[in-house]
């Protein structure tokens, strides 16, 4: 007796999306929002985090964002959304980690090969 097997095939895609900044290189708080996924206040609250240069004494239509920006607000949401991070732990995530590639850089600098965590 012939079995006949069916089975499904589930694709997994991956959804991107860039985003051109001006000529000199920068996002308003409303495209750096945008490119993140949230809302303008989310932006602001970056700001008061520290994680990015968003003066609270500026109205928001004059902020400006470097790419190193971008960069900063897409790890604090991937930090929010995978691991339930607030953003003041975010901020202090972010900087041990900058902290921890520049001994890493001064080590490999130095001649010195970190020993890997198990």
């Amino acid at each position: 007796m012939a079995r006949t097997t069916t089975s499904a095939v589930t694709a997994r895609f991956t959804v991107t999306s860039s985003m051109l900044l001006d000529q000199a290189g920068t996002l308003t708080a409303e495209e750096l929002a945008h490119a993140c996924g949230t809302h303008l206040e989310w932006v602001a609250q970056l700001g008061e985090a520290g994680i990015v240069h968003a003066p609270a004494s500026q109205p928001h239509e004059t902020w400006r964002f470097q790419s190193r920006d971008l960069q900063q607000a897409l790890e604090a949401r991937r930090l929010e959304r995978d691991f339930g991070a607030g953003l003041d732990a975010a901020a202090l995530i972010l900087d041990m980690s900058q902290e921890i590639r520049r001994l890493r850089a001064l080590l490999a600098a130095h001649g010195v090969q970190p020993a890997m965590a198990d």
